[in-house]
């Protein structure tokens, strides 16, 4: 991974990092810093907050309704 700065992180993701364990996601170039074991059911539960969080985020998109032909929006819930 390269370097990168923790102001480019978006704040849902450093927060799940720290419910990690992480202090950081910022490259620091040491083992023990970089590489940390983590739970397999932190991890899962790590991801689905990260999913939930790319889904809230989400622009909503366009199609024609195969119904009626019209043009419709389908926004996540």
């Amino acid at each position: 991974m390269n370097d990168t700065n923790d102001h480019a992180i978006p704040t849902e993701l450093r927060q799940i990092a720290e419910r990690l364990g992480f202090p950081t996601l910022k490259t620091r170039r040491s083992d023990s810093l970089d590489f940390h074991e983590v739970a397999v059911w932190s991890l899962r539960e790590a991801l689905e907050q990260a999913y939930e969080a790319g889904r809230k985020h989400a622009p909503p998109t366009r199609c024609i309704c195969p119904a009626c032909g019209r043009d419709i929006e389908i926004r996540s819930i």
